[in-house]
């Protein structure tokens, strides 16, 4: 008996204290850490939804209430005149030159960020940040200094009849430094995930450089690609501050969409301004909407994609 008392205090006094709460306590279930309740889920949501219709749906929708409140004949005028016709051609002309071009950049920054180690890697990835810290407006004036009738690079352009500044030239030249990160920045983080290994496995069974990059690379990252490049061509038709700069503001000439519809505002034409406006917007919706059909298509193979970086 004497025996057993001995052998049981011990015992009782090696147990942590803790075990003696936890048995006092009882256990709470579990419950993941993001698994809110309803309350705060609803209220989140409700913020989020007021925040968007007042910022985002709110403006979209006064733009087409204006635009066709002069009913839908002043509507099609609006938009069917020569003025607006030729700045919806100048758009469209300098996204198809600007996009195919930062496309080509796009790919080659990425694959050398991600794939090489070379001196001045850092600065290079800081330089394709660039245009995200600069003014749209002082890359404009850049570009009147350095190709302007008095830039650095004006006597010599006038004496060869090339001219840039005012003319579709420099809009190309302006829409290409805003837009030029946006297919880049959507590959250099994938490239990064996936790293070399199907690059290194593909040439170690003898395929060569271009077929490693046609037939491995490009199909890893082709959703990414795509993104940036709708990212690409939705800023190069909806840039205003750059080409403002260099355009001149001609008529029927250097004048693109957002241009046109400032020149209509100011001149008090408002509905035609919203007129303008509206297919501008439409032409961002359409964007848009291509990029959620291709995201709700092919999901399983984003997914697959995304799955292959980790």
């Amino acid at each position: 008996m004497a025996a057993d008392v001995a052998l049981s205090v011990p015992a009782a006094e090696e147990a942590p204290f803790g075990d003696v709460r936890s048995a006092a306590r009882p256990a709470k279930p579990w419950r993941p850490p993001t698994d809110e309740t309803p309350v705060v889920r609803r209220t989140l949501i409700g913020i989020a939804l007021v925040f968007l219709g007042f910022v985002l749906f709110l403006p979209l929708v006064a733009v087409f209430v204006e635009a066709l409140r002069g009913g839908v004949a002043l509507y099609w005028a609006a938009i069917t005149e020569p003025d607006a016709l030729a700045a919806v051609q100048l758009t469209l002309l300098v996204a198809v030159i600007a996009v195919p071009v930062n496309l080509v950049f796009g790919v080659a920054a990425a694959w050398a960020i991600a794939k090489y180690e070379f001196r001045g890697k850092s600065l290079l990835t800081t330089l394709i940040d660039l245009p995200f810290s600069v003014s749209p407006v002082i890359s404009g004036l850049v570009f009147v200094l350095l190709f302007g009738a008095q830039g650095f690079f004006g006597p010599w352009l006038q004496s060869t009849g090339v001219q840039i500044i005012f003319a579709v030239p420099g809009l190309v030249l302006a829409t290409l430094f805003v837009t030029f990160p946006f297919v880049a920045r959507e590959l250099i983080p994938l490239m990064q995930e996936q790293g070399t290994g199907d690059e290194e496995a593909a040439l170690s069974l003898g395929a060569s450089g271009w077929q490693a990059f046609r037939l491995v690379t490009l199909p890893n990252v082709k959703w990414a690609l795509l993104y940036g490049v709708l990212l690409c061509n939705a800023r190069a038709m909806g840039e205003f501050g750059a080409v403002s700069v260099v355009s001149g503001h001609i008529r029927g000439l250097t004048n693109t969409m957002p241009l046109h519809v400032e020149i209509l505002y100011n001149e008090y034409a408002f509905s035609a301004a919203f007129a303008v406006a509206s297919l501008l917007a439409l032409l961002s919706l359409v964007t848009l909407a291509a990029k959620s059909i291709l995201e709700w298509r092919y999901a399983q193979d984003i997914a697959a994609t995304r799955g292959r970086g980790h």
